[in-house]
């Protein structure tokens, strides 16, 4: 069936599907984000499958499955400084992430994504 011989509410759950997967299609660039992860550090305290001092992306990833603020929750975790707990029981301010050019959201988000999708 062509698209342009469906009902006026197929003809818009096509657009819809349409506009998810080009959304899927503007997938994480994983080289920026590996790339933005090594320039902070990140991989000192966090890997992508093993737990070091910080939980694995993988680890992260499950945890926040499904929740709808898993995406500005990460992003204000990584940005604000806010505490992270350790497997000894203390607690430090967690590093926050630069760009550059300074507070690139665009990065920023990529990393979060590219976090979410381990």
């Amino acid at each position: 069936m062509r698209i342009s011989k469906l009902s006026g509410s197929t003809a818009i759950a096509v657009a819809i599907l349409a506009a998810t997967l080009s959304t899927a299609a503007r997938a994480v660039d994983d080289d920026a984000a590996k790339k933005l992860a090594q320039q902070n550090n990140c991989l000192k305290c966090h890997s992508v499958d093993k737990d070091k001092d910080g939980p694995a992306f993988k680890k992260v990833a499950q945890k926040y499955k499904g929740k709808a603020d898993a995406e500005s929750r990460l992003m204000t975790h990584i940005m604000s400084g806010e505490k992270a707990k350790f497997p000894d029981g203390h607690e430090e301010e967690h590093k926050i992430v630069k760009t550059s050019p300074a507070k690139d959201m665009a990065q920023i988000k990529n990393l979060v994504q590219w976090v979410l999708a381990q």
